[in-house]
Parts: C-alpha cells; structure tokens; sequence
C-alpha cells in the first residue's frame, strides 16, 4: 500500500515547509520498515471559483482525482473525531492488511473540505476543536503519520 498526502494549496518556502520536510524526510524513509511500498505528497492548487461552496466543490473533485484509485481516504477536518496516534497507526495497519492500494490522507484549503467528500471517506479525523492554519495542519499530519510509522515498526520514537 502507498501512504498519499494530498493537500490543497502550495506549502511555501519558510519555517513550516522546513518542518514538513523534515518529517516527510523521515516518513518516506520508514515506510518500507512499517510495511508500505511508499509514500506520495500530491499538492492541489487551490480554486479560483467566487463562491466558497463553488472552490470547496472544485477542490473536492481534484481531492478525488489525486488519491490512489480503489484506496483509503482519510479526510483531516476540524469537526472530525478525535484520535490517538497508536489508533490511526491501528487503521493504517488494518488498511495495509486489508491489501488496499492506497492510503491518502486528505487536508482541504482555506475554505475547508468539500462535505460530499465525507461521504466516501474511510474516517474524518481531527487534531483538535480549534481551526490550524492548512500549513501547520500539513506539519502536524507529516510528523503523525511518521509517528504511525514508527508505531508499525516498533521504532523507540513513540513512547506509550
């Protein structure tokens, strides 16, 4: 199974697109230890359309369009639930076991996530009541997934 990050909006040159880097770096170089052929960052441009509900709409279907076929999609939404790390490393395993092809998780742009893309996603998952900016959401995402990874591996960096 590979590992897909898609995100709309470009992750520009700065402290978070270091940061990002830095656990991407570490996520793709622990995915064949926890089982995975790869992992994939797939960044979307955000929509020019007038309406919210219209680039919210034309985001969703690039969303649809940039994750594996016949995979997992997992959306990242503040009005998800919540999760611990040993959890989502839990679905990931479940999902990889399960022989699916892909495994994207998905974070929306400024408008947020198109609410027809919830009803084909695997789980809704949330970092928290409160609003992050889409930068640090893409940060925090990179380092749970490694996190997930090294979970899966039996890697000493997750302390329970």
């Amino acid at each position: 199974m590979r590992l897909a990050l898609v995100c709309v909006g470009k992750l520009k040159a700065g402290p978070e697109r270091l940061l990002f880097d830095r656990y991407f770096k570490r996520l793709t170089e622990g995915a064949r230890g926890a089982g995975l052929v790869g992992v994939d960052m797939r960044e979307i441009g955000e929509s020019r359309a007038r309406r919210p509900d219209e680039r919210r709409a034309e985001e969703g279907a690039a969303i649809l369009a940039a994750a594996p076929k016949g995979g997992t999609l997992v959306l990242l939404d503040e009005r998800g639930a919540s999760a611990t790390s040993e959890e989502w490393a839990a679905d990931i395993a479940r999902e990889r076991d399960a022989s699916r092809t892909g495994y994207a998780v998905a974070i929306g742009g400024p408008d947020g996530l198109d609410p027809s893309l919830g009803a084909g996603a695997h789980r809704v998952l949330s970092f928290g009541a409160m609003t992050w900016p889409h930068q640090l959401v893409r940060v925090m995402a990179a380092e749970q997934l490694y996190r997930a990874m090294t979970i899966l591996a039996g890697h000493p960096y997750h302390r329970s």
